[in-house]
């Protein structure tokens, strides 16, 4: 049975899942995407998401516990001064996972994963985008657009009853 064993050991030892995992977070963070298996994808991603967290927060106390998982004082510069001012009002899913396919090799499944505000691809649809507001599910009032049409029939209809002809064409 597999009573706690949550993570994924991709088959290495928990030394070498720990260095591997440093290593493909720096890189992420340096190069903000990389393509490797899905399995190293999905288990990165809960990997670096925690530590992205941190970095909003500028304490020496946060950045020790960052560089305590990364090992790297570029890439914990990086992270703290490029990628936090950046994520700083997103409340998490800061990573992205696209897969991409098979590998030609060995047929394993492929995928970029990327910081998800570092992508101008996607980052400009949604900058055009207005956004939405929230909406009530009651029911308890009339559209806009609904009451909009309303109010143009009741005028027309006043326009006839006078017999304004400003609203007719000619």
């Amino acid at each position: 049975m597999r009573h706690g064993k949550k993570n994924n050991s991709l088959s290495r030892k928990t030394a070498h899942r720990n260095a591997m995992l440093a290593n493909m977070a720096s890189s992420l963070i340096e190069h903000k995407r990389i393509n490797t298996t899905v399995a190293k994808a999905k288990v990165l991603q809960r990997y670096v998401e925690p530590l992205v967290t941190k970095s909003k927060e500028d304490t020496t106390h946060n950045r020790r516990i960052v560089f305590s998982k990364l090992k790297q004082k570029d890439a914990v510069t990086e992270l703290f001064r490029n990628v936090a001012p950046k994520v700083g009002d997103r409340p998490g899913g800061y990573t992205r996972i696209i897969k991409l396919g098979n590998r030609l090799g060995d047929n394993a499944e492929m995928a970029m994963i990327e910081l998800v505000d570092f992508n101008e691809l996607y980052n400009a649809a949604k900058a055009t985008k207005k956004k939405a507001t929230r909406r009530s599910r009651r029911g308890g009032g009339k559209s806009a657009s609904g009451a909009a049409a309303v109010s143009t029939a009741a005028t027309e209809n006043a326009s006839e009853k006078t017999g304004d002809s400003s609203h007719e064409e000619e």
